[in-house]
C-alpha cells in the first residue's frame, strides 16, 4: 500500500439521500447509537450492490448461523488478519472479541505467525488452520478436513468454508478502497504484523 491511505471511495455522508438512509438502516443493528460504520458507508455509493450483499452478512451475524459465536469470530479475525485487514478485524475483536470468549492474547494470536498454538484449544487451532490453507492454497487438505469433519455437521462445514470467502470478500473492499478505520475499533498490536502485510 502506497503512503497515501486516505479513503479511494468518499463514504456517503449525511443527509443522506431517501434510498441511501434506508439501506445504511438496514445494515446497522437495530436501535444502534452508532453512526453507520464507514465500511457500510462505502458500500452504499452502490445501493444495489449493498443490497445484494446484505442477506448474506446477516446470515453470519444473526441467529441464522450455526457455528456458534466464538467459532464464528476466530474464522473472522484470522481471516482479516491474513488478508492484512485492519479496519474489519478490529471493528470485529471489538465488537464481538469479548462475548465470544476471546482474550486479548488469542486476538493478537489471529495475526501472529501460525496462531500461537498455545493459547487456543484443540477445536480453535483447527479453525485457524483452516483459514491458512484456504488462504495459502484454496484448498483444504485431507488430514484436515477428516479432523474437521470429526468436530462439525456438513452444514457446519459448508458455513465455514462460506465464511472465511465471505470475509475476503469484505476484507478486499476494506483494503480495496481504503476505508478509514473506525476511531472506536481496536489496532493490529505492534511490532506484530498481519502475514497478508509480509
Amino acid at each position: 500500500m502506497s503512503d497515501d491511505t486516505s479513503p479511494r471511495i468518499e463514504p456517503v455522508v449525511p443527509p443522506y439521500a431517501p434510498e441511501v438512509g434506508a439501506e445504511l438502516a438496514r445494515w446497522m443493528p437495530p436501535g444502534s447509537a452508532l453512526e453507520p460504520l464507514a465500511l457500510f458507508r462505502t458500500l452504499t455509493r452502490h445501493v444495489p450492490l449493498a443490497r445484494a450483499m446484505l442477506p448474506l452478512g446477516r446470515h453470519f451475524l444473526g441467529r441464522g448461523q450455526n457455528l456458534g459465536l466464538r467459532a464464528r469470530e476466530i474464522v473472522i479475525d484470522r481471516v482479516c488478519a491474513r488478508c492484512g485487514c485492519e479496519y474489519e478485524w478490529g471493528v470485529h475483536v471489538a465488537a464481538f472479541g469479548a462475548a465470544a470468549g476471546l482474550d486479548a492474547a488469542q486476538a493478537r494470536a489471529t495475526i501472529a505467525g501460525e496462531g500461537d498454538g498455545r493459547v487456543w484449544e484443540d477445536g480453535d487451532r483447527l479453525l485457524v488452520a483452516l483459514v491458512d490453507e484456504l488462504h495459502d492454497s484454496g484448498r483444504v487438505s485431507r488430514p484436515l478436513w477428516q479432523a474437521l469433519a470429526g468436530r462439525w455437521s456438513v452444514p457446519q462445514l459448508l458455513e465455514l468454508l462460506v465464511l472465511a470467502g465471505w470475509y475476503h470478500v469484505i476484507s478486499y473492499v476494506a483494503n480495496g478502497a481504503q476505508v478509514e478505520l473506525e476511531t472506536w475499533a481496536e489496532r493490529f498490536p505492534t511490532p506484530a504484523r498481519p502475514e497478508g502485510d509480509r
